[in-house]
């Protein structure tokens, strides 16, 4: 390391969470509302919430215009990961490797949040007009540079929990409190139902309703993204070491380590099942429990609110015990949740209850992912750097963000793939089904996380603690002789 860091201040550790406030509300509205706009869940009363910008029949029978487009844009996305990650690895920016990086990218990747939703043609007099290949093309570019300033700022940002964090109890603390902002822009874009029924109510038309909030997100989110550049000194605070590797050899340093990979399978599975319940927990609440869609962000609020509850306590409880085992009992958790979904208006249970005791068993899962994983992978680049001599936090943050978009792609393609079995209120076939596919990939990923060896990642941060250490004996040694 050419300097050494001081710990960060918890002022400037809230401060830096706010920045994943931010892309956490940003990016809220293309991960999780693109199916609800573009190929928007039925009413009970058989009513459509947005016309039809796009053509959303099925495509060789089994997939859909708004699947493609998703997956391409994930898998774009996926492969600048990496790219970006080891550019700043390799960075030698004056005012921070990673701080450049979050300034170039916050602004233009707010604007794009917004203009993804602001389709070319818009509803007219025939709403079979407005299902056009030109929203199409204008859909493909706007959401493919979206993803590319995104990854400049995601990958970047995560890497900085690494620097930022110099021990294994730091990291998971930067872990726990960045969790919690980013559960709060997920709760907040949740509020998307009840703000667009607010402005509906107020005369506003569905599709000016919804592209409002999103614009009022946007800016939002452009704000918070910036106060980690404007605030946070990183060359003071991060462990900085600037990587020589390509990023070609970076990549395959990185997919060496057993342990990483491991992991990157098990998390492809989990987020694969994550998206589904982001995309899937609209068409739940409305088609299967025949509840009103501003339901949805109360219901995501109690989820968020409970999950909170369970932070600090589960944060408490990895210290002691291994995240390992953490993460094994959220995978369990995650299925039991899948199933439930799948019983959605089969249960002799007023919908209402069954919506608010499903909730409270998502809390715990919820919470276990959002913490744990980000500062499992920090602690695994620490080990790597340790024992290779080449920090690169930056490039093993990108890989598992390939794998995070690799997982999200796949189910932008499965999800609208099940749905065309059936996704209406007499014919829920398809929405049952992505529940019941959801709870084979969670027991797969439960499975190989099993593998992991967390012992193995422990003993590689142990040398460094016993270097500095020895370290520190050595300069007190040297003060005490004449």
């Amino acid at each position: 390391m050419s300097t050494t860091p001081e710990k960060l201040p918890g002022w400037k550790l809230v401060i830096f969470a706010l920045g994943q406030l931010g892309w956490s509300l940003a990016s809220y509205g293309v991960s999780n509302l693109i199916m609800y706009f573009y190929m928007p869940p039925e009413t009970a009363s058989a009513t459509r919430i947005f016309p039809p910008f796009i053509y959303e029949g099925s495509v060789l029978g089994l997939f859909t215009i708004i699947g493609l487009i998703n997956f391409g844009a994930r898998f774009f996305d996926a492969i600048t990961n990496p790219l970006i990650a080891s550019w700043s690895d390799r960075s030698h920016a004056k005012m921070g490797r990673r701080r450049f990086f979050l300034a170039m990218s916050a602004i233009p990747f707010a604007v794009f949040a917004f203009l993804v939703f602001v389709p070319l043609r818009h509803f007219t007099a025939n709403p079979s007009l407005t299902a056009s290949w030109i929203n199409v093309a204008w859909l493909s570019v706007t959401i493919l540079v979206f993803y590319f300033f995104f990854v400049m700022y995601f990958a970047p940002y995560n890497a900085l929990i690494s620097e930022f964090g110099h021990n294994p109890k730091e990291r998971l603390m930067i872990s726990t409190v960045i969790g919690v902002t980013w559960s709060l822009g997920f709760a907040v874009g949740n509020f998307v139902y009840d703000f667009q029924g607010s402005l509906e109510r107020s005369g506003m038309g569905p599709v000016k309703a919804f592209q409002t909030v999103e614009a009022i997100f946007a800016i939002a989110a452009a704000v918070l993204m910036l106060l980690p550049v404007l605030v946070i000194n990183e060359r003071r605070y991060a462990a900085y070491s600037v990587s020589n590797e390509s990023t070609i050899q970076a990549l395959r340093s990185s997919l060496r380590n057993k342990n990483f990979v491991r992991f990157l399978i098990s998390e492809f599975l989990y987020n694969v099942c994550q998206t589904i319940i982001q995309m899937g927990i609209v068409y739940y609440v409305v088609t299967l429990l025949r509840l009103e869609k501003e339901l949805t962000s109360f219901l995501m609020i109690v989820m968020f609110v409970l999950s909170f509850v369970f932070y600090f306590p589960i944060t408490a409880i990895t210290v002691k015990v291994e995240k390992k085992r953490v993460l094994l009992v959220g995978f369990g958790l995650l299925a039991l949740l899948f199933a439930m979904f799948s019983l959605m208006g089969l249960v002799p249970m007023p919908p209402l209850i069954f919506a608010y005791v499903t909730v409270a068993v998502a809390a715990i899962p919820i919470a276990i992912f959002t913490i744990v994983p980000n500062a499992v992978v920090a602690d695994i680049a620490e080990a790597d750097g340790i024992e290779t001599g080449n920090f690169k936090a930056g490039m093993f943050f990108g890989v598992r963000s390939f794998e995070s978009n690799l997982g999200v792609s796949v189910a932008n393609i499965l999800f609208p793939s099940l749905l065309i079995l059936g996704m209406s209120v007499e014919h829920p076939i398809g929405i049952r089904m992505s529940a019941i596919v959801s709870i084979v990939i969670c027991a797969a990923g439960l499975f190989v996380f099993f593998l992991y060896d967390e012992h193995a990642v422990l003993r590689s941060l142990a040398k460094k603690e016993k270097l500095s250490s020895e370290e520190m004996k050595a300069v007190g040694d040297a003060q005490d002789r004449p």
